[in-house]
C-alpha cells in the first residue's frame, strides 16, 4: 500500500497560503522530471522513442517547458493547444495534432507548424486536402473495435467516437499513398487510466501486426507507431503503479519478434501520456470553510468541482489528507463537498478522515492531470491559481487565480446600456 504524501508539510503550506490564498494547485517539478526520465529509460532500447505529452492533461506552458527540456513533444487536440506548443518553442515533428471532429483552422495551423497530423476518420482525408493540402507525413488512428477491450472512461472501443475501422484503415492508407503521401504513422488508444501493464504490451502487439500487414498489402513503410497513452496512476493507496520497465521490455521483445524479423526496422515508438507524467505530482490545496451535520456529516471546502471535476464526472477516487493530522485515527466519516449548486459537487462520499475543524487545510492528491485543466465557470465560479514547487525548494506562481474581471471580460456591458428588452 502506497503512502500519499504532499511535498510540503502543514507549516510550509500555511506559510504559502499567506501569499497565495487557497484553493490552488501545486506541482512538484523535481518529481515530474524524475518521472519523465523513468518513462524514457523504459523505452531507451528504441532510438526513435518519443513521448508527446498530452497537453490536455495539464495545459500550462511552465509544465510543458519542463517536459520539453526532458525531450518531450506535445500531443495537441485543439488550436489553442497547438498555439501553446508553438509559444514554448516546439515545432515540426515535435507536435502531433490528434483530435476528432476537427474544424479547418486546426488542420491549417498544424500544417503551418509542420506538425504530424493524426487523422481520426476516413472522411478527414478529403477535408484535410481541401483545407490545406496533404502534408508529407500523416498518421491514422485505429479503432480495433471488439478486438480489444476499453475501460470505464472511454468505454467499449466499438462504441467510441474515435478512429478508423480495420477496413477503413487499409483503404485510408491506400488513398493517402495514391495521393502522394510518403511517410506514414499508426496510432491507437482505447483506454484511459489503465493499471494493467499487459494492456499496453497487447496494444503494441496489435499495432506491430498491422504494420507488417500494411507493408505486405500496400507496399508502404510505417515509420512510427504511437501506442497512445492511457497509463493509469494509483489513485487509491492500495493500487499498484504500472511497471514501466515491464511494459518497455515486453514491447521490446515484440519489436524483435515482429518488426525486426519482418525486416521493417527501424520503427519509431511514440507515446502520448499525460496523466502518468504529472498526475501524481499535483495537489489541490483547499481549506475547510464549514461543517454541517444533518442526515450525515458534511465538510465544505473553499474549492469545488470547478477545481477538480473527476470525482463528480466519473465517481473517481482522490485521496484526501489533512496536513498535520495524518497520524490521527481516521474515525470521522463525512462527505467532502464544494459550494457549487449541484448535489454531485463532492470530492468524497462517506470518507473516513481524522477529526476535521473549520480552518483546517485539506490536500486532495493526484490532481496534477485533468484537474485544473477541466475547470469551468458554472455558478460564476472562478478557477484557481497554479503553483510550481521548483527543484531548489522555492515556489512560483505559474497561473494566477481568475478574478471577476476575467469572468466578465467576454461580456459587452457597453452594449447593454443601449439594449432594450
Amino acid at each position: 500500500m502506497s503512502q500519499k504524501k504532499c511535498p510540503l508539510n502543514r507549516e510550509q503550506l500555511e506559510e504559502l497560503t499567506q501569499k497565495f490564498p487557497t484553493p490552488f494547485h501545486l506541482y512538484d517539478e523535481a518529481a515530474i522530471r524524475t518521472n519523465a526520465r523513468e518513462l524514457k529509460d523504459a523505452f531507451a532500447w528504441n532510438p526513435g522513442f518519443k513521448e508527446y505529452f498530452a497537453v490536455k492533461a495539464t495545459p500550462n506552458p511552465y509544465i510543458m517547458k519542463i517536459l520539453q527540456a526532458e525531450g518531450f513533444g506535445a500531443d495537441c487536440s485543439s488550436l489553442p493547444e497547438l498555439m501553446l506548443a508553438e509559444k514554448i518553442g516546439l515545432s515540426g515533428a515535435e507536435i502531433i495534432l490528434s483530435a476528432n471532429d476537427m474544424p479547418a483552422n486546426e488542420f491549417v495551423k498544424a500544417v503551418e507548424l509542420g506538425a504530424v497530423i493524426n487523422l481520426d476518420d476516413i472522411t478527414h482525408i478529403g477535408f484535410l486536402e481541401e483545407c490545406s493540402g496533404l502534408p508529407e507525413a500523416i498518421s491514422i488512428r485505429y479503432n480495433p473495435g471488439p478486438l480489444k477491450s476499453g475501460n470505464t472512461i472511454i468505454g467499449h472501443p466499438e462504441e467510441a467516437k474515435y478512429g478508423f475501422t480495420r477496413e477503413q484503415l487499409f483503404e485510408g492508407y491506400r488513398i493517402l499513398r495514391d495521393k502522394g503521401v510518403k511517410r506514414f504513422g499508426l496510432h491507437t488508444m482505447v483506454a484511459s487510466n489503465e493499471l494493467d501493464a499487459t494492456y499496453f504490451i497487447e496494444t503494441a502487439h496489435i499495432l506491430f501486426d498491422l504494420v507488417v500487414e500494411l507493408s505486405a498489402e500496400l507496399g508502404i513503410k510505417v515509420e512510427f507507431v504511437n501506442i497512445g497513452g492511457g497509463i493509469g496512476i494509483p489513485y487509491k493507496p492500495e493500487d499498484e503503479p504500472v511497471d514501466l520497465a515491464f511494459v518497455g521490455e515486453g514491447i521490446r521483445k515484440l519489436y524483435e519478434e515482429k518488426i525486426e524479423k519482418a525486416g521493417l526496422a527501424p520503427l519509431d515508438l511514440n507515446m502520448e501520456c499525460g496523466r502518468i507524467i504529472t498526475g501524481p505530482y499535483g495537489w489541490l490545496v483547499s481549506r475547510v470553510l464549514h461543517k454541517k451535520n444533518t442526515y450525515k456529516q458534511f465538510v465544505g471546502l473553499d474549492s469545488c468541482m470547478t477545481n477538480l471535476m473527476r470525482p463528480a464526472l466519473y465517481g473517481a477516487y482522490h485521496h484526501i489528507t489533512v496536513p498535520g493530522k495524518e497520524n490521527l485515527p481516521h474515525d470521522f466519516v463525512c462527505d467532502v463537498t464544494g459550494s457549487l449548486c449541484e448535489n454531485n459537487d463532492k470530492f468524497a462520499i462517506d470518507r473516513a478522515l481524522p477529526p476535521v475543524e473549520i480552518g483546517d487545510l485539506m490536500v486532495i492528491h493526484d490532481a496534477g492531470a485533468h484537474g485544473h485543466a477541466m475547470g469551468f465557470n458554472y455558478n460564476g465560479k472562478l478557477r484557481s491559481a497554479e503553483l510550481l514547487l521548483r527543484e531548489n525548494g522555492g515556489v512560483v506562481q505559474i497561473r494566477r487565480a481568475e478574478t471577476p474581471d476575467d469572468y466578465f471580460a467576454t461580456l459587452d456591458f457597453e452594449g447593454l446600456q443601449a439594449f432594450e428588452a
